[in-house]
C-alpha cells in the first residue's frame, strides 16, 4: 500500500498534536485508510482510528502492523443516531479531515480531555465552484461555520480558502482546544 500524504494542516500542527498525545490517545475520526492516523503514530502518539468501512480499517491495521505503529481500529457508523462508542474526556486530540456530520460536534468536543486539541479540516460551499468533490450542502460548510460548531472550545488557529496545488480544494481548517479543568 502506498501511503497517501497527510494534509498540510496536520503537518503544520504536528508538534501540538504530539504534545496533546501526552494527555491521552489521539482519535482519527472517519479515518479511512489512515493517512492521518499513520502520520500521527509516527510522531509517537497512540492512535485510535474510527471509521465505518471495514475494508479501509483492515488496510490501515495491516499498514500499522507492518510499520510497528501504535494504531488501534474501531468500526462504527457515526451517522446512525447512536452515540460515539468511546468514553468522553479521554482523548488528547481528535482529528477530523474531509468529513462533516454536524450532529456530532458536541460529542466530539466531549471526547477531549481537559487541555485536549481538536484539529478539523473539511470542505466549504465554495468547493462546488471547482467542479469536483462533494456537492451536497450537508457535507459543505458555510462561511465561519466550522468555528461556530465548537463554541465550548478555544480557537487557536482558523482559516478558510483555497488550497494550493494541481487540484486545489476549498477548505475550512480549525485548531481548537478544550479549556483545562480548574
Amino acid at each position: 500500500m502506498t501511503r497517501a500524504d497527510p494534509s498540510p494542516w496536520l503537518l503544520d500542527h504536528a508538534v501540538a498534536i504530539r504534545e496533546a498525545g501526552e494527555l491521552g490517545p489521539v482519535l482519527d475520526l472517519a479515518s479511512g485508510r489512515g493517512r492521518h492516523a499513520l502520520a500521527v503514530a509516527t510522531l509517537g502518539a497512540r492512535v485510535i482510528a474510527l471509521d465505518r468501512q471495514a475494508p479501509a480499517l483492515r488496510e490501515l491495521a495491516g499498514a500499522a502492523r507492518a510499520e510497528g505503529l501504535p494504531v488501534s481500529c474501531v468500526r462504527a457508523d457515526l451517522e446512525t443516531g447512536h452515540a460515539i462508542p468511546l468514553a468522553p474526556g479521554r482523548f488528547g486530540a481528535v482529528l477530523v479531515f474531509r468529513y462533516l456530520h454536524r450532529p456530532l460536534a458536541r460529542a466530539l468536543a466531549s471526547l477531549l480531555a481537559p487541555g485536549g486539541l481538536l484539529l478539523y479540516e473539511t470542505f466549504t460551499l465554495c468547493q462546488r465552484e471547482l467542479g469536483y468533490g462533494p456537492e451536497n450542502p450537508d457535507f459543505l460548510l458555510k462561511p465561519n461555520e466550522l468555528r461556530e460548531l465548537f463554541p465550548e472550545l478555544r480557537t487557536e488557529a482558523y482559516r478558510e480558502g483555497r488550497s494550493e496545488g494541481e487540484r486545489p480544494l476549498e477548505l475550512a481548517s480549525l485548531r481548537a482546544r478544550k479549556p483545562p479543568s480548574r
